[in-house]
Protein backbone atom coordinates (compact mmCIF):
# COMPACT_ATOMS: atom_id res chain seq x y z
CA UNK A 1 0.00 0.00 0.00
CA UNK A 2 2.81 2.41 0.84
CA UNK A 3 4.67 1.64 -2.39
CA UNK A 4 1.54 2.54 -4.31
CA UNK A 5 0.55 5.53 -2.17
CA UNK A 6 3.74 7.56 -1.73
CA UNK A 7 4.12 8.61 -5.40
CA UNK A 8 0.48 9.74 -5.40
CA UNK A 9 1.02 11.70 -2.19
CA UNK A 10 3.97 13.51 -3.78
CA UNK A 11 1.91 14.15 -6.93
CA UNK A 12 -0.84 15.71 -4.79
CA UNK A 13 1.65 17.86 -2.89
CA UNK A 14 3.05 19.06 -6.21
CA UNK A 15 -0.37 20.58 -7.00
CA UNK A 16 -0.32 22.51 -3.72
CA UNK A 17 3.26 23.63 -4.31
CA UNK A 18 2.41 24.98 -7.76
CA UNK A 19 -0.29 27.22 -6.28
CA UNK A 20 2.02 28.44 -3.52
CA UNK A 21 4.74 29.34 -6.04
CA UNK A 22 2.22 31.23 -8.20
CA UNK A 23 1.08 33.25 -5.18
CA UNK A 24 4.65 34.01 -4.10
CA UNK A 25 5.62 35.14 -7.61
CA UNK A 26 2.65 37.45 -8.22
CA UNK A 27 3.08 38.75 -4.68
CA UNK A 28 6.13 40.60 -5.97
CA UNK A 29 3.97 42.43 -8.51
CA UNK A 30 1.21 43.99 -6.38
CA UNK A 31 -1.51 43.16 -3.83
CA UNK A 32 -4.02 43.52 -6.67
CA UNK A 33 -2.25 40.75 -8.58
CA UNK A 34 -2.44 38.47 -5.54
CA UNK A 35 -6.16 39.17 -5.28
CA UNK A 36 -6.64 38.42 -8.98
CA UNK A 37 -4.79 35.10 -8.80
CA UNK A 38 -6.58 34.09 -5.57
CA UNK A 39 -10.04 34.95 -6.87
CA UNK A 40 -9.48 33.56 -10.36
CA UNK A 41 -7.86 30.43 -8.96
CA UNK A 42 -10.83 29.64 -6.68
CA UNK A 43 -13.35 30.13 -9.48
CA UNK A 44 -11.34 28.12 -12.01
CA UNK A 45 -10.57 25.34 -9.53
CA UNK A 46 -14.26 24.89 -8.73
CA UNK A 47 -15.13 24.45 -12.43
CA UNK A 48 -12.09 22.36 -13.39
CA UNK A 49 -12.42 20.07 -10.35
CA UNK A 50 -15.86 19.01 -11.55
CA UNK A 51 -14.36 17.72 -14.81
CA UNK A 52 -11.26 16.21 -13.21
CA UNK A 53 -13.31 14.31 -10.63
CA UNK A 54 -15.81 13.14 -13.26
CA UNK A 55 -13.05 10.87 -14.56
CA UNK A 56 -12.65 9.17 -11.17
CA UNK A 57 -14.91 6.42 -12.50
CA UNK A 58 -11.67 5.03 -13.92
CA UNK A 59 -10.66 4.23 -10.33
CA UNK A 60 -13.40 1.58 -10.35
CA UNK A 61 -13.32 0.20 -13.90
CA UNK A 62 -9.58 -0.02 -14.52
CA UNK A 63 -8.45 -1.66 -11.24
CA UNK A 64 -11.28 -4.20 -11.37
CA UNK A 65 -10.45 -5.10 -14.97
CA UNK A 66 -6.74 -5.26 -14.15
CA UNK A 67 -7.43 -7.50 -11.15
CA UNK A 68 -9.40 -9.81 -13.42
CA UNK A 69 -6.46 -9.95 -15.84
CA UNK A 70 -8.36 -8.21 -18.64
CA UNK A 71 -5.88 -5.61 -19.91
CA UNK A 72 -7.91 -4.98 -23.05
CA UNK A 73 -10.84 -3.86 -20.90
CA UNK A 74 -8.53 -1.43 -19.09
CA UNK A 75 -7.58 0.08 -22.44
CA UNK A 76 -11.23 0.36 -23.55
CA UNK A 77 -11.99 2.38 -20.41
CA UNK A 78 -9.10 4.73 -21.21
CA UNK A 79 -10.13 5.18 -24.84
CA UNK A 80 -13.72 5.99 -23.95
CA UNK A 81 -12.67 8.34 -21.15
CA UNK A 82 -10.76 10.31 -23.80
CA UNK A 83 -13.90 10.45 -25.97
CA UNK A 84 -15.69 11.81 -22.89
CA UNK A 85 -12.97 14.43 -22.39
CA UNK A 86 -13.64 16.06 -25.77
CA UNK A 87 -17.16 17.44 -25.15
CA UNK A 88 -16.46 17.83 -21.44
CA UNK A 89 -13.50 20.11 -22.15
CA UNK A 90 -15.58 22.44 -24.35
CA UNK A 91 -18.36 22.60 -21.74
CA UNK A 92 -15.97 23.44 -18.90
CA UNK A 93 -14.10 26.05 -20.93
CA UNK A 94 -17.42 27.72 -21.74
CA UNK A 95 -18.39 27.57 -18.05
CA UNK A 96 -15.20 29.40 -17.06
CA UNK A 97 -16.01 32.15 -19.55
CA UNK A 98 -19.53 32.46 -18.15
CA UNK A 99 -18.16 33.01 -14.64
CA UNK A 100 -16.63 36.27 -15.88
CA UNK A 101 -20.11 37.76 -16.07
CA UNK A 102 -20.94 36.45 -12.62
CA UNK A 103 -17.86 38.16 -11.18
CA UNK A 104 -18.81 41.41 -12.88
CA UNK A 105 -22.35 41.16 -11.51
CA UNK A 106 -20.99 40.40 -8.02
CA UNK A 107 -19.36 43.82 -7.87
CA UNK A 108 -15.76 42.64 -7.58
CA UNK A 109 -13.26 45.47 -7.28
CA UNK A 110 -12.64 46.83 -10.79
CA UNK A 111 -8.85 46.79 -10.48
CA UNK A 112 -8.83 43.18 -9.29
CA UNK A 113 -11.34 42.12 -11.96
CA UNK A 114 -9.22 43.72 -14.69
CA UNK A 115 -6.43 41.24 -13.87
CA UNK A 116 -8.63 38.31 -12.87
CA UNK A 117 -10.30 37.92 -16.27
CA UNK A 118 -7.07 37.68 -18.35
CA UNK A 119 -5.67 35.27 -15.74
CA UNK A 120 -8.74 33.03 -15.96
CA UNK A 121 -8.77 33.13 -19.77
CA UNK A 122 -5.16 31.93 -19.80
CA UNK A 123 -5.97 29.16 -17.33
CA UNK A 124 -9.01 28.19 -19.37
CA UNK A 125 -6.76 26.66 -22.04
CA UNK A 126 -5.33 24.29 -19.43
CA UNK A 127 -8.63 22.41 -19.09
CA UNK A 128 -8.13 20.02 -22.09
CA UNK A 129 -4.62 18.92 -21.02
CA UNK A 130 -5.82 18.68 -17.41
CA UNK A 131 -8.56 16.24 -18.44
CA UNK A 132 -6.14 14.24 -20.60
CA UNK A 133 -3.75 14.01 -17.64
CA UNK A 134 -6.62 12.85 -15.40
CA UNK A 135 -7.64 10.15 -17.90
CA UNK A 136 -4.15 8.74 -18.44
CA UNK A 137 -3.33 9.14 -14.75
CA UNK A 138 -6.38 7.11 -13.74
CA UNK A 139 -5.59 4.45 -16.33
CA UNK A 140 -1.96 4.07 -15.23
CA UNK A 141 -2.86 4.26 -11.54
CA UNK A 142 -5.36 1.42 -11.89
CA UNK A 143 -2.55 -0.82 -13.16
CA UNK A 144 -0.09 0.12 -10.38
CA UNK A 145 1.96 2.48 -12.58
CA UNK A 146 1.94 5.63 -10.47
CA UNK A 147 5.46 7.03 -10.83
CA UNK A 148 4.94 8.64 -14.29
CA UNK A 149 2.21 10.93 -12.89
CA UNK A 150 4.41 11.71 -9.88
CA UNK A 151 7.34 12.61 -12.14
CA UNK A 152 5.07 14.73 -14.32
CA UNK A 153 3.73 16.65 -11.32
CA UNK A 154 7.07 17.27 -9.64
CA UNK A 155 8.93 18.26 -12.80
CA UNK A 156 6.02 20.47 -13.92
CA UNK A 157 6.67 22.59 -10.82
CA UNK A 158 10.07 23.53 -12.25
CA UNK A 159 8.51 24.41 -15.60
CA UNK A 160 5.80 26.44 -13.87
CA UNK A 161 8.29 28.35 -11.71
CA UNK A 162 10.44 29.14 -14.75
CA UNK A 163 7.38 30.18 -16.74
CA UNK A 164 6.27 32.42 -13.88
CA UNK A 165 9.67 34.13 -13.76
CA UNK A 166 9.68 34.72 -17.54
CA UNK A 167 6.05 35.67 -18.16
CA UNK A 168 5.09 37.49 -14.94
CA UNK A 169 8.14 39.77 -14.91
CA UNK A 170 8.90 39.89 -18.65
CA UNK A 171 12.33 38.24 -18.76
CA UNK A 172 13.95 36.74 -21.84
CA UNK A 173 12.43 39.24 -24.23
CA UNK A 174 8.83 38.41 -23.27
CA UNK A 175 6.40 41.17 -22.28
CA UNK A 176 5.67 41.73 -18.59
CA UNK A 177 2.27 40.04 -18.16
CA UNK A 178 1.73 40.02 -14.39
CA UNK A 179 -1.10 37.79 -13.18
CA UNK A 180 -1.98 36.73 -16.73
CA UNK A 181 1.58 35.42 -17.17
CA UNK A 182 1.08 33.16 -14.16
CA UNK A 183 -1.99 31.69 -15.86
CA UNK A 184 -0.08 30.95 -19.07
CA UNK A 185 2.79 29.39 -17.10
CA UNK A 186 0.36 27.03 -15.37
CA UNK A 187 -1.27 26.14 -18.69
CA UNK A 188 2.12 25.28 -20.23
CA UNK A 189 2.96 23.15 -17.18
CA UNK A 190 -0.30 21.22 -17.54
CA UNK A 191 0.28 20.63 -21.26
CA UNK A 192 3.68 19.22 -20.33
CA UNK A 193 2.10 16.94 -17.69
CA UNK A 194 -0.42 15.57 -20.19
CA UNK A 195 2.36 14.89 -22.71
CA UNK A 196 4.46 13.03 -20.13
CA UNK A 197 1.74 10.52 -19.23
CA UNK A 198 0.62 10.21 -22.87
CA UNK A 199 4.12 9.49 -24.17
CA UNK A 200 4.85 7.08 -21.32
CA UNK A 201 1.67 5.14 -22.07
CA UNK A 202 2.45 4.93 -25.79
CA UNK A 203 6.00 3.80 -25.02
CA UNK A 204 4.94 1.21 -22.47
CA UNK A 205 2.21 -0.29 -24.64
CA UNK A 206 4.38 -0.81 -27.70
CA UNK A 207 5.13 -4.25 -26.28
CA UNK A 208 2.79 -7.07 -27.34
CA UNK A 209 2.58 -8.30 -23.75
CA UNK A 210 0.76 -5.12 -22.74
CA UNK A 211 -2.46 -6.44 -24.26
CA UNK A 212 -3.28 -2.99 -25.63
CA UNK A 213 -3.00 -3.83 -29.31
CA UNK A 214 -6.13 -5.97 -29.25
CA UNK A 215 -8.29 -3.27 -27.62
CA UNK A 216 -10.70 -1.55 -30.06
CA UNK A 217 -10.62 2.22 -30.49
CA UNK A 218 -14.34 2.54 -31.32
CA UNK A 219 -16.74 4.53 -29.16
CA UNK A 220 -18.55 2.46 -26.52
CA UNK A 221 -21.49 4.54 -25.31
CA UNK A 222 -22.45 2.06 -22.62
CA UNK A 223 -18.96 2.34 -21.11
CA UNK A 224 -19.10 6.13 -21.29
CA UNK A 225 -22.44 6.05 -19.47
CA UNK A 226 -20.85 3.79 -16.83
CA UNK A 227 -17.95 6.19 -16.42
CA UNK A 228 -20.36 9.10 -15.96
CA UNK A 229 -22.57 7.13 -13.57
CA UNK A 230 -19.55 6.39 -11.38
CA UNK A 231 -17.78 9.72 -11.81
CA UNK A 232 -20.69 12.15 -11.47
CA UNK A 233 -21.34 11.49 -7.75
CA UNK A 234 -17.59 11.72 -7.04
CA UNK A 235 -17.47 14.95 -9.03
CA UNK A 236 -20.44 16.45 -7.18
CA UNK A 237 -18.91 15.42 -3.85
CA UNK A 238 -15.67 17.20 -4.72
CA UNK A 239 -17.52 20.33 -5.80
CA UNK A 240 -19.53 20.24 -2.56
CA UNK A 241 -16.28 20.24 -0.56
CA UNK A 242 -14.61 22.95 -2.62
CA UNK A 243 -17.71 25.13 -2.58
CA UNK A 244 -18.27 24.92 1.17
CA UNK A 245 -14.75 26.12 1.95
CA UNK A 246 -15.07 28.83 -0.71
CA UNK A 247 -18.31 29.94 0.96
CA UNK A 248 -16.58 29.89 4.36
CA UNK A 249 -13.80 32.10 2.98
CA UNK A 250 -16.37 34.55 1.62
CA UNK A 251 -18.06 34.68 5.04
CA UNK A 252 -14.75 35.29 6.81
CA UNK A 253 -14.16 38.14 4.38
CA UNK A 254 -17.06 39.95 6.05
CA UNK A 255 -15.19 40.03 9.37
CA UNK A 256 -11.77 41.72 9.25
CA UNK A 257 -8.38 41.30 7.53
CA UNK A 258 -6.82 39.70 10.62
CA UNK A 259 -9.43 36.94 10.76
CA UNK A 260 -9.11 36.39 7.02
CA UNK A 261 -5.34 36.02 7.29
CA UNK A 262 -5.72 33.54 10.16
CA UNK A 263 -8.34 31.65 8.17
CA UNK A 264 -5.91 31.34 5.25
CA UNK A 265 -3.24 29.89 7.57
CA UNK A 266 -5.69 27.25 8.81
CA UNK A 267 -6.76 26.49 5.22
CA UNK A 268 -3.17 26.12 4.01
CA UNK A 269 -2.26 23.69 6.79
CA UNK A 270 -5.49 21.67 6.52
CA UNK A 271 -5.03 21.41 2.75
CA UNK A 272 -1.39 20.38 3.09
CA UNK A 273 -2.08 17.51 5.50
CA UNK A 274 -5.16 16.46 3.48
CA UNK A 275 -2.96 15.67 0.48
CA UNK A 276 -1.46 12.65 2.28
CA UNK A 277 -4.68 10.71 2.97
CA UNK A 278 -5.90 11.78 -0.48
CA UNK A 279 -2.97 9.91 -2.02
CA UNK A 280 -3.61 6.92 0.26
CA UNK A 281 -7.28 7.03 -0.79
CA UNK A 282 -6.27 6.68 -4.43
CA UNK A 283 -4.11 3.70 -3.51
CA UNK A 284 -7.05 2.23 -1.57
CA UNK A 285 -9.33 2.61 -4.62
CA UNK A 286 -6.80 0.76 -6.77
CA UNK A 287 -6.09 -2.07 -4.34
CA UNK A 288 -9.74 -2.65 -3.39
CA UNK A 289 -10.81 -2.58 -7.03
CA UNK A 290 -8.05 -4.98 -8.10
CA UNK A 291 -8.91 -7.42 -5.28
CA UNK A 292 -12.59 -7.46 -6.22
CA UNK A 293 -11.63 -7.84 -9.87
CA UNK A 294 -9.68 -11.00 -9.13
CA UNK A 295 -12.60 -12.33 -7.03
CA UNK A 296 -10.91 -11.89 -3.63
CA UNK A 297 -13.23 -10.05 -1.21
CA UNK A 298 -10.88 -10.91 1.69
CA UNK A 299 -8.02 -9.05 -0.01
CA UNK A 300 -10.34 -6.11 -0.68
CA UNK A 301 -11.24 -5.90 3.00
CA UNK A 302 -7.61 -6.18 4.05
CA UNK A 303 -6.53 -3.49 1.57
CA UNK A 304 -9.22 -1.09 2.75
CA UNK A 305 -8.40 -1.53 6.42
CA UNK A 306 -4.67 -1.19 5.73
CA UNK A 307 -5.21 2.10 3.91
CA UNK A 308 -7.53 3.30 6.66
CA UNK A 309 -4.90 2.57 9.33
CA UNK A 310 -2.24 4.48 7.35
CA UNK A 311 -4.46 7.50 6.67
CA UNK A 312 -5.81 7.69 10.21
CA UNK A 313 -2.34 7.21 11.67
CA UNK A 314 -0.85 10.07 9.69
CA UNK A 315 -3.73 12.46 10.29
CA UNK A 316 -3.84 11.60 13.99
CA UNK A 317 -0.15 12.53 14.19
CA UNK A 318 -0.76 15.76 12.27
CA UNK A 319 -3.61 16.64 14.63
CA UNK A 320 -1.32 16.06 17.61
CA UNK A 321 1.28 18.41 16.08
CA UNK A 322 -1.36 21.13 15.54
CA UNK A 323 -2.53 20.66 19.11
CA UNK A 324 0.95 20.89 20.66
CA UNK A 325 2.56 23.58 18.48
CA UNK A 326 -0.21 25.85 17.10
CA UNK A 327 1.59 29.15 17.71
CA UNK A 328 4.87 27.87 16.31
CA UNK A 329 3.12 26.73 13.12
CA UNK A 330 1.19 30.00 12.78
CA UNK A 331 4.43 32.00 13.12
CA UNK A 332 5.82 30.26 10.04
CA UNK A 333 3.33 32.29 8.01
CA UNK A 334 3.44 35.68 9.74
CA UNK A 335 5.09 37.59 12.59
CA UNK A 336 1.86 39.56 13.24
CA UNK A 337 0.89 38.70 16.82
CA UNK A 338 -2.85 39.25 16.30
CA UNK A 339 -2.89 36.89 13.32
CA UNK A 340 -0.76 34.33 15.17
CA UNK A 341 -3.15 34.38 18.14
CA UNK A 342 -6.26 33.75 16.03
CA UNK A 343 -4.44 31.36 13.70
CA UNK A 344 -3.23 29.27 16.65
CA UNK A 345 -6.80 29.03 17.97
CA UNK A 346 -7.99 27.85 14.54
CA UNK A 347 -5.23 25.24 14.31
CA UNK A 348 -6.47 23.74 17.58
CA UNK A 349 -9.89 23.33 15.92
CA UNK A 350 -8.20 21.88 12.84
CA UNK A 351 -6.40 19.40 15.12
CA UNK A 352 -9.73 18.05 16.37
CA UNK A 353 -10.98 16.96 12.94
CA UNK A 354 -7.70 15.70 11.44
CA UNK A 355 -8.28 12.07 12.41
CA UNK A 356 -11.84 12.09 11.06
CA UNK A 357 -10.75 13.87 7.88
CA UNK A 358 -8.24 11.09 7.28
CA UNK A 359 -10.90 8.44 7.88
CA UNK A 360 -13.48 9.98 5.54
CA UNK A 361 -10.93 10.59 2.79
CA UNK A 362 -9.53 7.06 2.75
CA UNK A 363 -12.94 5.39 3.09
CA UNK A 364 -14.18 7.47 0.15
CA UNK A 365 -11.35 6.05 -1.95
CA UNK A 366 -11.94 2.48 -0.78
CA UNK A 367 -15.66 2.72 -1.56
CA UNK A 368 -14.82 4.16 -4.99
CA UNK A 369 -12.72 1.08 -5.73
CA UNK A 370 -15.77 -1.01 -4.84
CA UNK A 371 -17.96 1.03 -7.19
CA UNK A 372 -19.78 3.15 -4.57
CA UNK A 373 -19.40 6.87 -5.25
CA UNK A 374 -22.90 7.96 -4.22
CA UNK A 375 -22.72 7.34 -0.47
CA UNK A 376 -19.77 9.74 0.11
CA UNK A 377 -21.52 12.39 -2.01
CA UNK A 378 -24.69 12.21 0.10
CA UNK A 379 -22.75 12.25 3.38
CA UNK A 380 -20.68 15.27 2.34
CA UNK A 381 -23.67 17.27 1.14
CA UNK A 382 -25.79 16.62 4.23
CA UNK A 383 -23.02 17.22 6.77
CA UNK A 384 -21.44 20.27 5.13
CA UNK A 385 -24.40 22.20 3.79
CA UNK A 386 -27.23 21.23 6.16
CA UNK A 387 -25.26 21.01 9.41
CA UNK A 388 -21.67 22.34 9.35
CA UNK A 389 -21.95 25.59 7.41
CA UNK A 390 -25.28 26.74 8.96
CA UNK A 391 -23.98 25.97 12.47
CA UNK A 392 -20.71 27.75 11.71
CA UNK A 393 -22.60 30.80 10.46
CA UNK A 394 -24.70 30.95 13.64
CA UNK A 395 -21.68 30.55 15.93
CA UNK A 396 -19.68 33.09 13.91
CA UNK A 397 -22.22 35.89 13.57
CA UNK A 398 -25.07 35.24 16.04
CA UNK A 399 -22.98 34.07 18.99
CA UNK A 400 -20.06 36.38 18.27
CA UNK A 401 -17.43 33.63 18.06
CA UNK A 402 -16.00 35.00 14.82
CA UNK A 403 -13.94 32.85 12.49
CA UNK A 404 -13.40 30.25 15.21
CA UNK A 405 -17.14 29.57 15.32
CA UNK A 406 -17.18 29.01 11.57
CA UNK A 407 -14.37 26.47 11.83
CA UNK A 408 -16.13 24.68 14.70
CA UNK A 409 -19.11 24.14 12.42
CA UNK A 410 -16.90 22.78 9.61
CA UNK A 411 -15.06 20.59 12.13
CA UNK A 412 -18.32 19.05 13.33
CA UNK A 413 -19.28 18.32 9.71
CA UNK A 414 -16.01 16.48 9.08
CA UNK A 415 -16.37 14.47 12.29
CA UNK A 416 -19.88 13.41 11.27
CA UNK A 417 -18.73 12.50 7.74
CA UNK A 418 -15.83 10.44 9.11
CA UNK A 419 -18.03 8.51 11.53
CA UNK A 420 -20.80 7.95 8.98
CA UNK A 421 -18.45 6.66 6.27
CA UNK A 422 -16.60 4.45 8.75
CA UNK A 423 -19.94 2.86 9.68
CA UNK A 424 -20.79 2.41 5.98
CA UNK A 425 -17.40 0.78 5.33
CA UNK A 426 -17.80 -1.63 8.27
CA UNK A 427 -21.15 -2.76 6.86
CA UNK A 428 -20.03 -2.83 3.24
CA UNK A 429 -16.98 -5.07 3.74
CA UNK A 430 -19.22 -7.82 5.11
CA UNK A 431 -21.08 -8.01 1.81
CA UNK A 432 -18.19 -7.73 -0.68
CA UNK A 433 -18.75 -10.00 -3.65
CA UNK A 434 -16.60 -10.69 -6.73
CA UNK A 435 -17.37 -8.25 -9.52
CA UNK A 436 -19.26 -9.37 -12.64
CA UNK A 437 -16.07 -8.84 -14.64
CA UNK A 438 -14.15 -11.17 -12.32
CA UNK A 439 -16.88 -13.77 -12.46
CA UNK A 440 -16.81 -13.69 -16.25
CA UNK A 441 -13.03 -14.03 -16.26
CA UNK A 442 -13.27 -17.03 -13.95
Amino acid sequence: MLRLAWPMVLANLSWVTMGIVDTMMVGRVSPVAIGAVSLGGVVFFTVATFGYALLLGLDTLVPQAFGAGNLGDCRRSLVNSLYLCLPLGFILMAAVRLTERLLQAAGVNAAVLAQTIPYMRALDWSIPPLLVFAAFGGYLRGMNRVKPAMFAGLSANLLNAGGDWILIFGHGGFPRMGAEGSGWATTLARIYMALVVLLYTLWHERRPASGAAAAPLSVDFSRIRRLVALGLPASLQTVVEVAVFAAATALVGKLNPTSLAAHQIAMQMATFTYMVPLGIASAAAVRVGQALGRASPADARRSGWTALALGAGFMGSAGLAFLLFPRLIARIFTPDEAVVRIGAALLVVVAVFQLFDGIQTVVTGALRGAGDTRTPMVCHFLAYWLIGLPLGYVLCFNFGMGVRGLWIGLSLALILIGLALLFVWMRRVRTFQPTPLAATQE
